[in-house]
Parts: structure tokens; sequence; C-alpha cells
């Protein structure tokens, strides 16, 4: 039988952090067939998530990349061409978290750090991926990180849901200007997940965040694989008539 995404060839942001949203979907993709570029600022943190999943004999390599870098994303999206002949999927994941309230001496510069790598990131690695794939001809799949901060608000989080907020919208738009050529844009909105960023989180916010836990319908924190999950199958063929959609995996929180 063969796999989900057997031979497609998929990028994956943000791989470096451990536990972490892009080392769980490299994995998912790479057990289910995909030949994966695992990128990240962090070179040597993408390189051992890499080495992970090839010690499963599973096909993973790492480059470095700095998303909020045009000259990093033609090179990383140039190569993977060059070396592999197409791009068929893209996960836009890097992202970071700054947490302030609003009246914070700190939110302005957080919100600015956060727009460079949540929005203009996630820009240039959607439309560097739409000129690859429209080049080759590719029936392709980009896939964008949101957050349920993107849906609803989150206390001491304002810079970091607008970035969110942002995801969601210029996904559906670019959704709509490929859709007719087998482009599928989506993006995915994780609750919180128990990830490295989650953690930070915590520690800069735990009073507010303990009190969103304690309202998680499925009465848990959710995991990586979770959300691992939900990608791999709007990476695969079984997702080919899905686009301009927002998947939502938090557990119920949003429903409430």
């Amino acid at each position: 039988m063969s796999r989900r995404v057997e031979g497609k060839v998929a990028l994956v942001t943000g791989g470096a952090s451990r536990p972490g949203l892009g080392a769980a979907i490299a994995q998912r993709l790479a057990e289910e067939g995909a030949r994966v570029i695992l990128s990240d600022v962090d070179a040597p943190g993408a390189e051992a998530t890499a080495a992970m999943i090839r010690a499963k004999n599973l096909d993973a390599i790492a480059v470095k990349h700095d998303v909020s870098s045009q000259s990093d994303w033609d090179a990383v999206i140039g190569n993977i061409v060059a070396d592999y002949g197409r791009l068929e999927i893209l996960v836009n994941n890097a992202g970071i978290l700054a947490v302030a309230d609003i009246d914070s001496d700190s939110a302005l510069d957080g919100l600015r750090r956060q727009y460079a790598v949540n929005i203009e990131g996630v820009f240039m690695g959607t439309q560097s991926a739409v000129r690859a794939m429209r080049a080759g001809g590719v029936r392709g799949s980009i896939i964008n990180l949101s957050s349920v901060a993107g849906l609803v608000g989150f206390r001491g989080s304002a810079s970091y849901a607008a970035t969110k907020g942002a995801v969601k919208m210029m996904t559906k738009s670019v959704a709509l200007e490929t859709a007719a050529e087998n482009i599928r844009v989506n993006s995915v909105h994780p609750g919180i997940i128990r990830t490295n960023m989650a953690k930070e989180g915590l520690a800069d916010n735990a009073e507010n965040y303990a009190a969103i836990e304690a309202v998680i319908p499925a009465g848990r924190l959710g995991e990586p694989v979770d959300i691992a999950n939900c990608v791999l199958f709007l990476a695969s063929d079984e997702a080919a008539y899905v686009t301009g959609a927002e998947f939502v995996v938090d557990g119920g929180y949003t429903a409430q």
C-alpha cells in the first residue's frame, strides 16, 4: 500500500525546536514517504531533527534558513528545485511568540519582531512556493501555520494574535489566486500545544495560560503530533478538493 505523500518533496520551516510542531510535521511527512527538507535559522538544531528522522531510515535533510530574509527564501527554494526538480509541499511553520500586555513598553517591539517572521516570512514563503510550483506545473499544497489566536482573543497576546489573524486571511486570498492551477493553500490553527514555544508562553504569562488550560473541553494540552496529522492530510492527495480553508486543532477550545 502506497504511503500518503510517497515521493513528494516537502519543505518544513522552523524544524529545530523539540518538542515542536516543525519537527513533528517533518517526521510525519517522512513517515508517509515524503522527501523532507527541514529549515531553521538554528542550523545545528535543524540538523539534529533531521538526523533523528534519518535514524528511522526516513528521508530528511536540514538547511539554514532565516524566513524573514528574501535572499534566504530564493536560495532555499532555488536549491530544492535544482536538487529535486520540484517542490510539492510547503509548510510555513516557523514563527515566534512575544507575550506582552498592550500598555507594555516592549509591546511594539514585539509586534515588529513577530511581523517579520510570522507575516513577512509566511508571505515570502508562499510567494516563492507559488512561483516554483507554477514554473514546474506542480499540483502543490501550501500549509500555513496560524493559531487559535488568529480566531479568538487572548489576553497578553495582541501582537501575536494580529500576526496570526493576518496569516489566516492571507491564506484565503492566495488560495483564490491559485485554485484553478491545483495549488492548494490552507491554514492550520493549533490550540495550546505542548511545545517549547508554549512553555515559554506559560513562563511569561502563567496566570492567563492556566485559565485557558482549565477550559479546554478535551481536558488536556495538545501534542505536536495532533497538528502534524492535520498537516499530513492537507499535504496529501486526500485533500485534493480542500483549499482556502482553516483547520482548527484545539481540543474544542474555540467551539465554546
